[in-house]
């Protein structure tokens, strides 16, 4: 049985998304199915047929992304809820866009608020990535320090780049104007790195090219009616509970253009006793990457309806 005094709960942010998310757990689970028929009506299109059916290059929108990954979560999120009723864990986190899943689930937020404001935050960086192109890369085998050290060097006027999300030991992102972005790059192979991967993307997410979305954006968190949350959030931008409304609104404010620490994040859960993660959503990028922070965690995720199954064997043992 996993005990809820030490387990967190996880929720995926961009790149988990995949064709097909959530259409089994719909046809399955009543729960489900209300979740996505009621985002359909508050966005104002069918969102959940663009999951089920595509286009990729459509889901791969980022405007699109974010509410499809913030739908799935919150679908997943209300079958546990049910399955596991009374259920209260110690933390909630989300990675980077997951932060409002994690605020949904601490009970901060309600879900149309959330998706409203994942929907604005994803048009607005969409906005700012085409109005300055920017990329992102995964740099393996390298620390923090040394990633620093590049990107400060690979800077240049107009052409920022900066260590966007702390994943893991030895999976860092960077983030930035194109020409500073290829000038890391090459620097991080040849300081070593075992990988250097552009990422598919074409906005610098955790950047300061998204500084020209931040004025709307704070006004539209500035707008969103927040609440005390129930459960501990972990900010991605402090790394540490976000217990006040106050503090909620600073980390999803400062989110857009610093860093995730989502290693530190993890580090401090297991400081305070979790040793049982379990992510939900669309696939398990978070687990994974728990795993590589620390091996000693008891790891399990959630997002189609066989998964219930498992969830239901590990909690009886």
């Amino acid at each position: 049985m996993f005990n809820a005094k030490t387990t967190a709960l996880l929720f995926p942010g961009q790149g988990s998304q995949a064709i097909g998310m959530g259409a089994a757990l719909a046809r399955q689970f009543t729960a489900a199915q209300q979740v996505f028929t009621e985002a359909d009506e508050i966005l104002g299109f069918p969102l959940s047929r663009l999951m089920w059916e595509g286009p990729e290059e459509e889901l791969n929108d980022t405007s699109n992304t974010q509410p499809a990954l913030l739908v799935h979560s919150v679908a997943v999120l209300r079958v546990f809820n049910e399955q596991f009723q009374g259920f209260q864990p110690a933390f909630v986190a989300g990675h980077s866009l997951g932060e409002l899943t994690a605020l949904v689930a601490a009970g901060a937020m309600d879900f149309i608020s959330a998706l409203r404001l994942v929907q604005r935050r994803g048009e607005l960086m969409k906005a700012a990535g085409e109005s300055s192109p920017g990329g992102m890369a995964a740099i393996l085998g390298l620390d923090i320090p040394t990633l620093e050290s590049i990107c400060q060097q690979a800077s240049g006027e107009g052409e920022p780049i900066q260590v966007a999300n702390d994943n893991c030991p030895g999976q860092v992102v960077i983030s930035g104007s194109i020409t500073a972005l290829e000038r890391a790059m090459q620097a991080a192979e040849e300081a070593g790195a075992k990988k250097v991967i552009r990422l598919a993307v074409s906005i610098a997410a955790h950047s300061p090219l998204m500084a020209q979305a931040q004025a709307d954006f704070n006004q539209a968190v500035a707008a969103a009616p927040l609440n005390a949350p129930r459960i501990p959030v972990i900010g991605n931008v402090s790394a540490e509970p976000l217990t006040s409304v106050e503090a909620i609104r600073a980390d999803l404010q400062a989110q857009l253009t610093r860093r995730v620490r989502w290693t530190e994040s993890i580090q401090y859960m297991r400081q305070q006793g979790v040793d049982t993660f379990i992510e939900l959503g669309s696939g398990d990028v978070l687990t994974k990457l728990v795993k590589r922070i620390d091996r000693k965690t008891r790891r399990l995720n959630a997002g189609e309806p066989e998964d219930f199954e498992k969830l239901q064997s590990a909690a009886a043992a």
